[in-house]
């Protein structure tokens, strides 16, 4: 049986977990890390999973949140990035939040420690050589420009996206629809649609003038000077259209025409928020032209003053941002491999996830599946249920392809998030009728419980029932 190395390109937080589960597996990796022959813009050290923005990994809840449910899942499967953010936790309340030196000198020294890694300090200036027959691109937003042209010349002009135009997404339940409603504009039926295919909100003048100004108004976040200001006419963020005038909106993504409100079909509303299905599970929508670089805050403030999402729950915020990623729906199969190079894997932010965890969890997946491929073991795909599972069909097909914006990508990163998982029904409970957030929580409970469990099995682990035994 074959034990040449799997070869890991880039050692941030996605290929040290895909080098730690491989050789944890019994198979020699080379892990490559360019740094410190050649620098980033971000980057301030050498050592290996440096957290160059923020020092959280978010919610460690397992219970009621998504990326706390990643974080169980990922210890479950002997995840050495969560080792190491546990063994480095400083306090921060429900969250898992860590000393990012300790964290990365942690993961360093376990990764240079291991006998069956050897890391080489060296830049990848383009696609593994053919005969590096199982390998692992996970060189993050800030891929070199020298890899970053390879991997556009063999996937495409428009495979690889270096900015992120994003656009707020919505949890389809916490839309209004007693004030907003489903159409088309001029009930047009495009391929595979209804004419019934958005979903509505409307505004009147002043609803629309108080909104405009709100934009005008609302803090922005700043570009990092090395990112530069990638703005051009396919993009613009809903803020920079507003500044062109106070008309300009309802002339673009926010123009009423061609639509009938069904709740009052006498009054034309005079600007229309539309929002599209986002996922094939139809739980997400996102809010049609509105990329922004408003503050995080300032967008759930903003955003829910159009009618229809005062309650809105954001599975996604707006965003503009340097970000490297490839289309990966279109060119990775459900293992993360490159459909026209066999053996060649992507992991992590470039695959198009967004947050520390969730490239972790990709890299942990890209490394499990070609450890299989290696031993010659079947390989096996995490249940959709599962946080992974959830992870990983987004990343390699959940999304819904835009017909009617030719040439704009359809697919963005996001985080993980329960909208990306199959529904589930709240539990009963006897004499009690669940309403609001006490539904919303038995949902995500039982969302949870159903992932962990289902996720158990497919690590080959006992059951909680099995293991209390």
């Amino acid at each position: 049986m074959s034990k040449n190395p799997v070869h890991v390109i880039g050692g941030g937080l996605a290929g040290s977990e895909a080098a730690w589960q491989i050789a944890e597996a019994g198979v020699p990796v080379v892990l490559h890390e360019m740094r410190p022959v050649r620098g980033t813009d971000a980057h301030k050290t050498d050592g290996l999973a440096e957290l160059v923005c923020s020092n959280s990994f978010r919610s460690d809840d397992a219970a009621a949140n998504a990326v706390g449910l990643l974080h169980a899942e990922m210890r479950l499967a002997g995840s050495l990035i969560m080792s190491a953010g546990d063994a480095n936790q400083v306090p921060a309340g429900g969250a898992l939040a860590v000393d990012r030196d300790g964290f990365s000198d942690a993961v360093t020294a376990k990764i240079e420690a291991h006998p069956l890694i050897t890391i080489q300090r060296e830049e990848v200036p383009g696609l593994p050589p053919a005969e590096w027959d199982q390998a692992i691109i996970a060189t993050g937003p800030l891929t070199a420009p020298s890899l970053a042209q390879s991997i556009a010349e063999a996937t495409g002009a428009d495979a690889l996206a270096f900015f992120d135009a994003i656009a707020p997404i919505v949890h389809f339940d916490t839309i209004d629809m007693n004030i907003c409603w489903f159409q088309s504009r001029y009930d047009k039926v495009g391929p595979g649609g209804t004419g019934k295919d958005y979903i509505n909100c409307p505004m009147d003048k002043d609803q629309y003038f108080a909104f405009v100004t709100a934009l005008l108004e609302g803090q922005k976040t700043e570009f990092k000077e090395w990112e530069g200001t990638p703005y051009f006419d396919g993009c613009l963020p809903i803020e920079v259209m507003a500044e062109r005038g106070v008309e300009t909106l309802r002339y673009g993504p926010m123009k009423p025409m061609g639509l009938t409100n069904v709740h009052n079909p006498s009054v034309k509303a005079y600007a229309v928020v539309q929002l599209r299905q986002d996922n094939a599970l139809g739980t997400l929508y996102n809010m049609v032209g509105f990329q922004t670089k408003l503050k995080h805050a300032e967008q759930v403030r903003i955003f829910r003053t159009i009618p229809g999402l005062e309650n809105a729950d954001f599975a996604r915020l707006g965003g503009l941002h340097r970000n490297t990623y490839i289309n990966s729906p279109t060119l990775l199969d459900p293992s993360l491999q490159l459909k026209s190079r066999p053996g060649l894997r992507f992991a992590g932010q470039i695959t198009g996830c967004e947050g520390y965890v969730e490239s972790a969890a990709i890299g942990l997946l890209a490394g499990r599946f070609a450890t299989a491929e290696r031993l010659g073991q079947a390989l096996s795909l995490p249940p959709s249920t599962t946080a992974f599972g959830a992870l990983l069909n987004h990343i390699t097909g959940g999304h819904i392809v835009s017909d009617d914006e030719p040439g704009k990508r359809s697919f963005q990163p996001m985080n993980v998030n329960f909208g990306l998982f199959p529904p589930v029904e709240a539990p009963k409970v006897e004499g009690k009728r669940l309403r609001g957030k006490d539904k919303t929580v038995a949902k995500r409970h039982a969302i949870t419980s159903r992932a962990l469990a289902d996720c158990r099995v497919w690590l080959g682990l006992p059951t909680r029932a099995e293991a209390a035994e």
